[in-house]
């Protein structure tokens, strides 16, 4: 619809400010005529007053409009939490009579924005939609706002500067309740064998029936057999922990059903714990000096988490040069404490090049080897010692160790190689890239004929130089050789020396990243990537592997080759929660997403959240469960919400289609003017 519209505009020449200072002492000039009784002072006052019009540049202004329609935003709120109980249907009805009463509106149009789930779990990003939508549409034509949602907004420093009144219908019920479990103290690490505390909270919101002081809350362990404890509702929880292995460990903690709660998707919660050693001890015996003993020392020297002690016999029993003992500065060993007392303290015995001398009596390797069966770890770094009569194979150690020397000792220069089993074991998978050059030669090996265990290294003639093997609960490896410290010194280019010895000493010390046998998952967001490693062959490794969702679904994964003995795949959780996972006898469990999304930490409807931006306009925030308010139109400024109805503020904006002016005072009409006046008043004044 076009209308007319006229009026007088102004384009001053000079600034206002000019013109206004002017104008006075075109007064006090016109004044002055008046006080000395000149009778032209009222000619000579119009003449000044006819300058002054001039200057201000005033003209006849005929505009055609065309009056543009107002404009009504409606956010529909359709998260997660907006799911609950009616929450969904009568948000879709109020939004639906919403859209009518505003059809049936003059002049008026509405504007839609549906609002869903932040996908990276920010919840409901209400004034995000808002601000986004005010910027597609002219500010001067937002007649109001109107948001249908449970007012759990996640996002109110985002608000934008408002135009015009917003209001809230609110959803859910007066009688809503629900109870959450929330986990307010969790470490990401915790050293093994020591206790951490847990702190949790159960929390009960909204219209709570009376009677509930106490729930029943459950607590498993990777997935076990949960446990259940009878807490109290309301009050704070420290709950002592030990976590039974290194690695990952999964604690979920639950709450069964209560009826009548909104939603139980905030009644579980799940803690990821890693479990660490505190120190790893080390105990190193060196049976003579020699160039490779300081390779280990510093090796495990140069790890912050281990303790070492190390024992080098400089002089045994049977040298006799004629020293008193008494002028002698060397430490005697403590045998009988380090290997019956203490013995169970260390994560790791190395014999590097030791023989049997009668320092360590029989009684005592025998200890060593039930201390291995027991749950320990021996590392054997052999040299021409191990081949002799005085062999630790001839101890009691023999019946551990995984391969029985011939007595030879193979003086020759070979190139150290991983072997075919030795490409899948993590010990030594990915030492040497299919690119990368060959490693520098070692210079003696001692031959090995191995009765069990696994041969992950070969040396001269592809004969056994590394062999690990699994003794009872604990491990034992024997390195068939001594010149591990020519890699370390940059021999014929070296090679990793150190990545090796590392790798080996953290496989005895059972840390989980290097089992043999192994099925874990890692997580991102809700994708998560399945991980198999194995000894066995491809074909024997293959297979799916059985994935359990948290509502108990099966689904079976099939597993992709990445490298040998490597297998990967890659699944996206429908929902957040404990999944199982299990492929053969190996098993895991892993957690995806929080333990509750943001949706559903908190769920009772309310206005508070936004109440604050919605008083800065003087709209309202109306319970749908009073029934759908009408709308009415008020000024701005004014009141915009009462009982039963809410206000839109009218805009009338326009675009102007054409504009005609016409200037009022033209330069001949001035000087004609002024000119009159002025000679007017000199005529007048000339007379008397």
């Amino acid at each position: 619809m076009n209308q007319i519209s006229t009026s007088i505009v102004f384009d001053p020449l000079l600034p206002w400010a000019v013109l206004a200072a002017l104008g006075g002492l075109i007064l006090l000039a016109t004044g002055l005529a008046l006080w000395r009784g000149l009778s032209g002072w009222a000619l000579r006052g119009l003449a000044g007053l006819v300058l002054i019009a001039a200057l201000s540049g005033p003209s006849y202004q005929r505009e055609d409009r065309e009056a543009l329609s107002d404009i009504v935003l409606m956010v529909v709120d359709g998260s997660a939490s907006q799911q609950l109980a009616d929450r969904g249907a009568n948000t879709e009805r109020a939004a639906a009579q919403i859209e009518t009463m505003i059809a049936a509106r003059p002049n008026t149009e509405l504007r839609r924005i549906d609002l869903a789930d932040d996908p990276d779990n920010g919840g409901t990003k209400a004034m995000q939609a808002l601000t986004e939508a005010l910027a597609q549409e002219p500010r001067a034509r937002i007649a109001g706002m109107i948001m249908v949602s449970d007012g759990r907004i996640h996002d109110m420093e985002n608000a934008p500067e408002l135009p015009a009144p917003l209001h809230l219908l609110k959803t859910g019920q007066p009688e809503d309740w629900d109870r959450r479990l929330i986990v307010t103290n969790a470490p990401a690490f915790a050293i093994l064998g020591e206790e951490i505390t847990l702190t949790l909270e159960i929390q009960d919101q909204g219209a709570v029936p009376e009677g509930m002081t106490h729930a029943a809350l459950e607590i498993s362990i990777d997935g076990a057999k949960p446990q259940s404890y009878n807490v109290r509702i309301g009050r704070k929880i420290d709950l002592p922990v030990r976590l039974p292995h290194a690695g990952r460990n999964i604690i979920r903690f639950s709450l069964p059903e209560t009826p009548g709660e909104l939603t139980t998707r905030n009644n579980a919660a799940l803690v990821q714990i890693n479990g660490v050693r505190d120190r790893l001890r080390v105990l190193l015996v060196s049976g003579k000096p020699h160039a490779g003993g300081r390779t280990w020392r510093n090796l495990l020297k140069s790890d912050s988490s281990v303790d070492l002690v190390h024992f080098t016999i400089l002089r045994p029993p049977e040298k006799q040069d004629g020293v008193p003992v008494s002028e002698l500065s060397l430490i005697a060993f403590p045998t009988r404490e380090l290997f019956m007392e203490k013995i169970k303290d260390f994560d790791l015995i190395v014999f590097d090049r030791y023989q049997r001398r009668g320092i360590l009596p029989a009684s005592y390797l025998e200890n060593v080897a039930d201390y291995v069966k027991n749950g320990g770890a021996v590392l054997v770094s052999a040299g021409p010692d191990f081949a002799s009569a005085d062999s630790l194979y001839r101890s009691p150690l023999g019946a551990i160790i995984p391969a029985r020397p011939s007595a030879r000792v193979i003086e020759q220069g070979y190139l150290p190689k991983v072997t075919d089993l030795g490409a899948r074991h993590p010990v030594t998978q990915g030492l040497q890239a299919d690119d990368a050059p060959d490693w520098g030669r070692w210079m003696r090996q001692i031959e090995v004929e191995v009765d069990r265990g696994d041969v992950v290294m070969s040396g001269f003639e592809d004969r056994p130089l590394l062999v690990l093997d699994r003794v009872g609960k604990g491990r034992v490896a024997l390195l068939a050789s001594d010149h591990a410290w020519l890699w370390d010194r940059g021999f014929e280019g070296g090679g990793p020396q150190a990545e090796l010895l590392r790798r080996l000493a953290h496989w005895m010390m059972k840390e989980p990243e290097l089992e043999e046998e192994a099925l874990w998952a890692e997580a991102t967001g809700q994708k998560m990537r399945i991980i198999r490693r194995t000894l066995l062959a491809d074909a024997d490794a293959g297979g799916n592997v059985v994935v359990v969702t948290p509502t108990g679904d099966t689904v079976d994964i099939p597993m992709t080759k990445v490298s040998p003995g490597r297998f990967e795949a890659e699944y996206d959780g429908p929902e957040i929660g404990l999944y199982r996972l299990s492929q053969g006898d190996q098993n895991t469990v892993i957690g995806l997403g929080p333990s509750a999304p943001k949706e559903f930490e908190t769920t009772i409807a309310t206005s508070e959240i936004i109440a604050p931006l919605i008083a800065s306009k003087r709209g309202g925030a109306v319970a749908l469960s009073d029934g759908i308010p009408s709308i009415r139109n008020v000024r701005a400024g004014r009141v915009a919400a009462g009982r039963g109805w809410i206000g839109l503020t009218p805009r009338e904006a326009y675009a102007v289609r054409d504009v005609y002016q016409i200037r009022l005072l033209p330069e001949w009409l001035v000087l004609l003017l002024a000119s009159a006046f002025s000679v007017g008043a000199w005529l007048r004044e000339g007379r008397r």
